[in-house]
């Protein structure tokens, strides 16, 4: 496959090509590839090869989880839901988790406010589909559901700015 290929692939399987997952978390945490790598426990030459597209997906579940893990963590952190001095105790956290199966349930708590809401949105979302099923679907319900196929858009594949904006203006209505 091309690189071409392998980018549309990316973006098929998680909503959007890892290079700007890669990107968005370095510089959340002002961190290096090296750094990266380290934290989501695999070599730097492999997530070189992700991030250029020469190779298409995270084999390992538990690199996968901690990728999730630091995106959700950057989200928070943009939205202030979590503060910088947390954030090495957090990263840590994250580079000792080991991947096993669970269900994330406590994302949606009380005190960590919208953000985690739209964190948990989102991660359902991806969690139940790829990004491309979750574009298809958005795609189909235009015409009968605008209302529903934005939801889909905006949580689904959107970035997290416009997320929390649509959360924040629909949030009075539950």
């Amino acid at each position: 496959m091309s690189v071409e290929e392998n980018i549309e692939a990316q973006r098929a399987a998680y909503g959007e090509q890892l290079s700007e997952i890669f990107g968005r978390v370095k510089q959340a945490f002002g961190m290096n590839q090296s750094e990266l790598a380290g934290i989501l426990g695999m070599s730097a030459p492999m997530l070189s090869q992700l991030n250029s597209a020469q190779r298409v997906k995270i084999g390992n579940p538990a690199v996968l989880q901690r990728l999730q893990s630091l995106d959700e963590l950057a989200e928070q952190l943009d939205q202030g839901a979590v503060s910088r001095e947390e954030v090495p105790g957090r990263l840590e956290g994250i580079k000792a988790s080991t991947g096993r199966f669970t269900r994330t349930t406590s994302m949606v708590s009380a005190e960590a406010g919208d953000a985690a809401v739209v964190a948990g949105m989102r991660h359902l979302l991806r969690a139940v589909a790829s990004g491309q099923q979750i574009k298809e679907a958005a795609e189909q319900l235009e015409s009968t559901a605008p209302a529903l196929a934005e939801v889909l858009h905006t949580y689904g594949i959107g970035p997290v700015g416009p997320a929390h904006e649509h959360f924040t203006r629909h949030k009075d209505l539950f």
